[in-house]
């Protein structure tokens, strides 16, 4: 099985369950569906697509994770569209986890991956917009406004993998990392145990290590819905400005069990199994 956040995690999930269904690595699966919205110029908070910073430039961020606990990530990566691919090369290719910047940048180009301005012209328009009414960022982060897809999945053999892919809050200041790349904050696997990722306030989901907590509570007997609700209660506790935002998590065990929470209403996640891909909303703290 396969499971994403947000409505384009239903196109990813297709991709991702082509893979599946032939009996691929988990790994590949996840990388595939990432890949649909990192090159959708339609999704505006992933990849090529993506909105811009304050000084107007896309910059996005992405982690991998295999079943043996290898990973690799990438941060404030330019100009080019396949973060989660460059992020599985820095897992393979080399002796580190993250590249960030220009060394990112040189390494994908070392790679081979192709160098390309990722500002389509519906961000340079909302961009120039924004600089115009001197706007800051918006807080509200629903089905409209959202900043990530993640996913994990779940192959024949039962090993579990995830991805996480971003372009990052709209009109961040210049050099402004989330959770995405982080592993244990945006993304964890333990395939001893399974998965989380989170979306949403990428600070608020740093500041608890997201999908790490999830993952030790499923460890520890919760289901994959209870642990996410763990996750979502440490926010509530520790950050009081917790309903100026939204975060959600999705989790996925070894049991091949699945889970969703939020802060508020609106979350949606998509999941995909043999009997078929749908969308489903998630349970939330706050109306």
């Amino acid at each position: 099985m396969v499971i994403s956040t947000w409505p384009h995690g239903l196109p990813a999930n297709e991709a991702a369950w082509k893979i599946l269904a032939a009996e691929g690595r988990a790994l590949d699966a996840v990388e595939a569906g990432a890949r649909v919205a990192e090159l959708d110029p339609t999704v505006n908070n992933v990849g090529y697509g993506g909105l811009p910073d304050r000084a107007g430039v896309v910059t996005l961020d992405a982690c991998i994770m295999d079943e043996l606990g290898n990973c690799g990530a990438v941060a404030c990566l330019r100009h080019f569209k396949n973060p989660i691919s460059v992020a599985r090369r820095v897992m393979e290719k080399t002796p580190h986890v993250m590249l960030v910047g220009v060394g990112a940048e040189q390494f994908a180009k070392a790679q081979g991956f192709k160098r390309e301005n990722l500002l389509t012209p519906a961000a340079r328009a909302a961009w120039k917009k924004w600089k115009k009414e001197n706007r800051g960022a918006s807080e509200k982060i629903d089905a409209h406004n959202h900043d990530t897809i993640g996913l994990l999945a779940m192959d024949h053999r039962g090993n579990i993998a995830g991805a996480c892919t971003t372009s990052g809050t709209a009109w961040k200041y210049p050099g402004r990392v989330g959770d995405s790349p982080i592993v244990g904050a945006g993304l964890f696997v333990d395939n001893e145990v399974g998965g989380a990722v989170a979306t949403g306030h990428g600070e608020a989901v740093m500041k608890i290590a997201g999908s790490l907590v999830i993952v030790e509570a499923m460890r520890h007997g919760l289901s994959p819905m209870d642990a996410c609700r763990e996750a979502v209660r440490r926010i509530a506790a520790r950050q009081t400005d917790y309903q100026t935002f939204q975060v959600g998590f999705i989790a996925l065990n070894k049991k091949g069990e699945f889970g969703a929470f939020s802060i508020k209403s609106g979350f949606t996640y998509a999941v995909c199994a043999r009997g078929g891909n749908q969308l489903l909303p998630a349970k939330h703290l706050v109306p």
